[in-house]
């Protein structure tokens, strides 16, 4: 799956979707709404040679408060993708906002 694919299945959720983060504080949608980025990479090396590059992506959803079916949403859709993920969650005191974040591999 290409990182387009990836953001594409994102917008279908219906939510608002970025990659990193909005250009200004003027255009941050209220929540619930998606970032997206490329965390790390994490490649097959064999032979002191990448055989196989793995880039780790977050999709990151913020909500203001436990949002069960914005959750349901996110990860029916990546379900759906067949994109495996490993998923966090945070309460972000300072924002008022909860994060989760799915952690998943593209290559």
């Amino acid at each position: 799956m290409t990182i387009t694919e990836l953001y594409q299945g994102l917008v279908d959720t219906g939510l608002p979707v970025t990659y990193y983060d909005w250009t200004s504080a003027e255009t941050v949608p209220e929540p619930p709404y998606i970032a997206y980025l490329h965390a790390y990479s994490n490649p097959v090396i064999a032979d002191d040679h990448n055989i196989l590059d793995i880039g780790v992506f977050q999709v990151e959803l913020y909500t203001d408060k436990k949002d069960l079916a914005s959750e349901k949403l996110v990860e029916d859709k990546l379900k759906e993708l067949y994109l495996p993920y490993l998923k966090t969650e945070t309460k972000l005191e300072t924002e008022g906002m909860y994060q989760i974040v799915y952690e998943i591999n593209l290559i």
